[in-house]
């Protein structure tokens, strides 16, 4: 049964979400960080990327987050989404991020923003210097640069593909071994800063290689699989998660292009991470929240007029076709959207940026939502997701209603 599109006022009654930004769960909206403190406490500003996009900004995140340092953040545009601002390059001239003020002193390099904190507020467990730390920082960066010689630079041959391939699979044993060597499964007896170092790339290889290169880092490595479960039980975690979808589709632009194998697992995968479905992939494990619904519903009536407003589609026939989503989303009753309103709702479904916009299952059901409702109507596809930038996320177009900026 066909049931018509409920009204924004309808939609609001649907949805009791509320998350406390200062003091709650981690979350990718927040400006202020209390941690119950008060805030003439607060000596540290975050610098970091409106769109929680930057692997470094997210392993400082996670350290203040963990430590539950009161801090304030200042979000920037990175270069790839648009123009650095003014006031920023004021304070930092290269324009790098991350950024962190310390009591009104400017540091940058995400190690040397960690080393600086570690002085002056402890070490999270062990300090980077630690000689049970130090071998296991070279072991991320040898990690990370057979990852980009796999996935960043093109392949002659599939002789040189296969070798590439296995070249990160011999590192990644080797991080497999260094993780055996504790009982639980963290990279030292208990969750530490050398996790910290390791989550900003270890998520975006899995995200990356499964998409491009046919290959679960999650799934065929169980030591690795054990480490994301126990780091999926962490609110701090959670609450910088991205998705699949997110990730491969940031990475172009920052990597300087990722390049993609002619394996049919790759087709299969890239399918299913644009498309749907968006449960099973092995991105999350952790149970999805009963909110999840309500979350993307308020997030997205929060900001609807501008989503709207920068939809290439007329404004009045995808006010019409996202209601309609909403609205299946929450009722599960089918809505059919207006004719020609498939290409919107794909174009607002490839740019949900999850965790800036919203959590990891929240992200799930809204793109779920908007799939399902442009199937009614059409196949059509949106605009492109872009490879060489990403100026179709410019922040700068959301400067008053910002979608999951604050």
């Amino acid at each position: 049964m066909n049931t018509s599109a409920l009204s924004w006022t309808e939609l609001e009654t649907l949805t009791d979400f509320q998350l406390d930004l200062v003091n709650g769960p981690t979350n990718a909206q927040a400006t202020l960080r209390l941690f119950g403190h008060s805030e003439s406490e607060v000596r540290v500003t975050l610098y970091r990327d409106n769109h929680a996009w930057c692997p470094y900004c997210q392993k400082v995140w996670l350290w203040l987050e963990e430590k539950q340092i009161p801090y304030r953040i200042a979000k920037v545009t990175m270069f790839c989404y648009g123009e650095k601002e003014s006031w920023y390059k004021q304070k930092v001239p290269s324009g790098m991020l991350p950024a962190l003020e310390l009591d009104g002193k400017i540091i940058t390099e995400s190690d040397d923003i960690l080393l600086a904190l570690e002085q002056t507020f402890n070490p999270l467990v062990y300090s980077l210097k630690d000689q049970k730390v130090l071998p296991l920082r070279k072991l991320e960066r040898l990690l990370f640069r057979a990852w980009c010689s796999w996935l960043c630079y093109p392949t002659r041959s599939p002789q040189q593909e296969q070798y590439n391939r296995e070249q990160f699979i011999t590192v990644v044993n080797q991080v497999e071994a260094a993780l055996s060597n504790t009982s639980g499964p963290y990279f030292l007896d208990n969750f530490s800063v050398v996790d910290i170092i390791f989550t900003p790339y270890v998520e975006r290889m899995n995200a990356s290689l499964f998409y491009y290169k046919g290959y679960s880092l999650r799934e065929e490595n169980p030591r690795l699989s054990a480490w994301f479960d126990a780091m999926e039980t962490r609110s701090t975690y959670r609450g910088t998660q991205s998705d699949f979808h997110t990730h491969v589709h940031d990475l172009p632009p920052q990597m300087g292009g990722c390049y993609e194998n002619s394996e049919p697992q790759t087709k299969l995968n890239q399918k299913q991470v644009d498309e749907g479905p968006w449960f099973g992939l092995p991105d999350v494990t952790y149970p999805e929240p009963e909110n999840s619904r309500r979350e993307a519903l308020y997030r997205v009536i929060k900001h609807h007029h501008n989503l709207i407003k920068v939809n290439p589609a007329d404004d009045e026939l995808f006010d019409a076709a996202l209601r309609c989503a909403l609205t299946q989303m929450m009722t599960g009753q089918v809505c059919t959207p207006p004719l020609g309103s498939d290409v919107a709702l794909r174009y607002l479904k490839d740019r949900i940026s999850v965790p800036r916009d919203m959590s990891i299952y929240a992200g799930k059901r809204l793109r779920e939502s908007l799939e399902f409702t442009a199937s009614l109507v059409g196949n059509n596809q949106g605009t492109p997701i872009p490879t060489r930038h990403r100026s179709d996320q410019n922040p700068a177009l959301f400067r008053e209603t910002q979608f999951a900026y604050r």
